[in-house]
């Protein structure tokens, strides 16, 4: 091969790099879920998430997901959300998937609430079964955890498309959390509940939007 050629096939690979960087770079800028912005009363944030076994829809409907509810009150699929900075944030959960259990029993104890507690349909808990439990919410930068109790395995009527209705099988967890400084701060769950993943943790569990986001303090 003579030295030109060498050059033009060196010159022709670095091209076709770009252009793969860059489409895999513009893909992912442009499927990064909305930010949704949280409604304020009477000097509480109020944040709305629902989580559910699988999404329902295109492109992955078998993927377990959040959802978030923006303050018209529409159920938007993004896990990026804003929130006022030193202010009080009040978390509403509503798990329609069932319960997967937790590796590690600490995670059933509520982390970084005002008073230490969450609230599950209307009864505070300081802590869970870890058997029982479905889902985590867990900020780690600011100390927050939370376990999400599951539904049960024979729950009538549960959901299977999202967005779930309230008229169907569910768990209500609440607990609120004071923000400190400004800051983006990743949140996820951290139970491995991605089915047809190595351990559990691949697709869902690393993809924004779905079982991990932002919260976004301003």
């Amino acid at each position: 091969m003579t030295f030109n050629r060498r050059i033009a096939g060196i010159a022709a690979g670095t091209a076709a790099a770009i252009v793969l960087i860059t489409w895999y770079v513009m893909s992912w800028v442009t499927s990064f879920p909305p930010t949704v912005m949280a409604g304020t009363t009477g000097g509480v944030t109020n944040v709305t998430f629902q989580t559910v076994a699988s999404f329902g829809h295109q492109p992955h409907p078998d993927w377990v997901s959040y959802l978030v509810k923006n303050p018209q009150g529409d159920w938007v699929h993004s896990t990026v959300v804003q929130v006022p900075a030193h202010s009080l944030v009040r978390f509403t959960i509503y798990n329609y998937d069932g319960a997967s259990g937790l590796r590690n029993p600490l995670w059933s104890q509520p982390r970084g609430t005002v008073g230490g507690t969450e609230t599950i349909n209307g009864k505070p808990y300081a802590s869970i079964d870890p058997t029982l439990a479905s889902h985590t919410f867990a900020i780690p930068d600011m100390g927050v955890s939370v376990a999400l109790p599951g539904v049960a395995d024979d729950a009538p009527n549960q959901c299977s498309v999202t967005p779930c209705q309230l008229s169907m099988a569910h768990q209500t967890i609440t607990f609120t959390i004071r923000t400190g400084k400004p800051g983006h701060y990743r949140w996820q769950c951290f139970v491995p509940c991605a089915a047809g993943f190595p351990n559990g943790f691949g697709g869902p569990m690393q993809t924004v939007g779905w079982m991990d986001g932002y919260l976004n303090v301003a």
